[in-house]
């Protein structure tokens, strides 16, 4: 039985532009092609998406991944041993959370009233970042182990942003600009600088709405910020580009803000897995990334070459990103080995 790329993707759980994604660093390449080009998944290569994944699920990077399968003779039943062992530590987890729920049962039983919402929710939240960090990532990140420490930080600043977007004021104006800058900043501190970090967070504030409501950040909020962040950047610009370059911009540069992360996060998995930026997998992460920057810079060589002067001479344009040199440098290095499409 074949599987065509959006049956896999159904089934598996997985969205086609992450198996073409696999296909494209040959991590994944399916056995077979339709007359018509389509791609064709065999047994053989669902057994290998599975090692892919289990092997994700271990914290370990594509670039990691794709080394692991170069070993001869890559045995699977390893895999799936470390799969139950993950999911017995999870079980293990979710034991323990129950005893000290049954405990708190039988202390609001008992007539005596502990701080309930406080520790009811602080559960909930380990337990969410639980399901999305291995335990090598929540030490790398700031915003779990020291959480206490920044929490009235994080409720000031939530509740200034609340207030002006409540009151109806534009995120282009000079306050949310100013503290979306504030909040970005604190993000990526918070996030020890991390993309990975970075994109795991959105996308547990993504899947998880108890934890919007429980941070007092909803989507709503998100976005406002993020048009507020994104005006920071366009104003900058301003000076850079002509008024239908920059209308262009304004027009379509939130479109797939929220694909950065994740692109950044691989780039940074490429770089701390020694790939060079001349591989195929660089090549991959650079027309990735093309594809992104075209995406709200149009296809003229002449406006990219603007753009290209502005964050040389604007470093306000990285305030609040997790852009630094050795991305940037890695990046640039690939785009000379990849022929834009038309």
């Amino acid at each position: 039985m074949l599987l065509k790329v959006g049956e896999l993707a159904k089934r598996s759980g997985l969205t086609i532009r992450t198996l073409h994604h696999y296909d494209e660093i040959g991590l994944l390449t399916p056995s077979a092609r339709a007359d018509n080009g389509y791609r064709l998944y065999d047994r053989s290569d669902v057994a290998r998406l599975h090692q892919i994944q289990a092997l994700r699920r271990f914290g370990l990077s594509l670039a990691e991944i794709g080394a692991y399968f170069a070993q001869p003779n890559a045995p699977l039943a390893s895999i799936v041993e470390r799969q139950i062992a993950m999911l017995d530590d999870q079980i293990e987890h979710a034991a323990r959370l129950r005893a000290h729920l049954v405990q708190l049962r039988d202390t609001l039983l008992d007539g005596q009233e502990p701080e309930l919402a406080d520790w009811l929710s602080t559960l909930e939240l380990m337990t969410m970042y639980d399901k999305y960090f291995s335990k090598d990532e929540l030490a790398r990140l700031p915003m779990y182990y020291d959480s206490q420490a920044m929490q009235a930080q994080w409720s000031e600043l939530i509740d200034e942003v609340r207030a002006l977007m409540e009151a109806g004021t534009p995120p282009e104006a000079e306050k949310p600009r100013e503290l979306a800058v504030r909040w970005m900043t604190m993000l990526v501190r918070d996030t020890n600088g991390d993309p990975r970090l970075f994109a795991k967070l959105n996308r547990m504030h993504e899947c998880e709405p108890s934890m919007q409501a429980h941070i007092g950040i909803s989507t709503a909020l998100r976005d406002y910020v993020l048009r507020a962040f994104s005006e920071t950047k366009m104003l900058i610009y301003e000076k850079y580009l002509s008024p239908d370059e920059i209308r262009f911009m304004r027009a379509n540069y939130g479109k797939r803000a929220m694909e950065w992360p994740q692109l950044m996060a691989d780039v940074r998995d490429a770089i701390e897995a020694g790939l060079a930026p001349d591989s195929p997998e660089g090549a991959a992460l650079a027309r990735r990334w093309l594809d992104l920057f075209r995406s709200y810079a149009g296809d003229d060589p002449e406006t990219h070459a603007k753009f290209r002067t502005a964050l040389q001479n604007e470093p306000g344009l990285r305030a609040g990103t997790l852009v630094d040199d050795t991305l940037v440098t890695f990046v640039r290095q690939a785009m000379q080995h990849v022929t834009p499409s038309r």
